[in-house]
């Protein structure tokens, strides 16, 4: 199928695309500073990626026996895929958790501007920008408060990534 469609509605496309590209950038930014391997780049490609195949699903499968949602189901799985990339094993702790969680959300994020959905897009991404930089922050405070004890080195090097 090849959807004919008007020039507003490919330029909302492209609005799409870019709010989707530009709210995967500010989270690989914060990524990107916390010196993680998937970061800024990695980031808006994933979120524009989403976007493109959840434009893609809207636009060009429709009609009689389609099933749109079936694109966005793949997108899930796939980012799933690249996230266990991101998750490495060393000296006895797990490294990448946080940014593999960060992948997949920015999955989501670019799906939903994809959609249209730009309210649902910028909220999530101001949440996840919350989680990644504020509770890091929180987590901090908390452990002198409460008098918990600090990783050592090896531990901080592998849980880091945990709270960041």
């Amino acid at each position: 199928m090849n959807p004919d469609l008007d020039l507003a509605t490919q330029l909302q496309i492209t609005l799409r695309l870019a709010v989707a590209l530009g709210l995967g950038a500010l989270v690989g930014l914060e990524r990107e500073l916390q010196r993680q391997e998937a970061g800024f780049r990695t980031h808006a490609v994933v979120s524009l990626g989403a976007a493109i195949f959840t434009v893609v699903s809207a636009y060009a499968f429709t009609g009689i026996g389609t099933d749109p949602t079936r694109i966005a189901a793949q997108v899930v799985s796939g980012i799933g895929f690249i996230g266990a990339g991101t998750i490495i094993q060393a000296r006895g702790g797990v490294k990448g958790l946080t940014t593999a969680a960060s992948l997949w959300a920015v999955a989501g994020v670019g799906m939903a501007a994809g959609a249209g959905l730009f309210g649902v897009a910028v909220s999530g991404t101001v949440l996840m920008l919350v989680v990644l930089f504020l509770f890091d922050r929180i987590e901090k405070w908390a452990r002198v408060r409460l008098g918990l004890p600090k990783r050592d080195a090896n531990q901080a090097d592998t849980e880091s990534e945990e709270t960041t």
